[in-house]
């Protein structure tokens, strides 16, 4: 018996890996929005000790909050690998960031380790959980 063959895009994803940097660096959240899915039940945990996000409108003013304390947002990502999930219509994906930023007139240096599951839906790719938590210096 042969296994189906998993049709998988991987390149879409990699996209809305993109675009959410892209939006948060550009304080953008019509453009995360497009990536984000909307329900109500998903959760993202941020790196932050109580970030714990429980859906889209709680991220979309956790988002407001971090774009009107920091400035000048600059996001490396390194390291990122995707992989598909159930047949290639959820994927989860990992990362290395380097997230730099302005608080005031204090410059942030932040290594984060960043996992991600999107899914696909008929609309399209969207982000349904990410956590992101910080490198332990050595």
């Amino acid at each position: 018996m042969s296994t189906p063959t998993i049709v998988f895009e991987k390149g879409a994803v990699q996209s809305v890996l993109e675009a959410w940097i892209t939006g948060v660096e550009q304080d953008d959240l019509g453009l995360i929005s497009q990536v984000v899915a909307h329900d109500e039940d998903v959760m993202y945990i941020g790196s932050g000790t109580d970030e714990r996000i429980m859906g889209w409108s709680t991220l979309k003013a956790a988002l407001e909050a971090q774009a009107a304390a920091l400035s000048d947002i600059h996001i490396t990502a390194s390291e990122v690998t995707i992989h598909p999930l159930c047949g290639g219509q959820a994927a989860w994906a990992t990362s290395l960031w380097t997230f730099e930023a302005r608080m005031g007139d204090q410059a942030l240096s932040v290594p984060l380790r960043c996992t991600w599951i999107a899914e696909k839906r008929e609309a399209g790719w969207v982000l349904v959980h990410f956590h992101k938590s910080v490198g332990m210096a050595g």
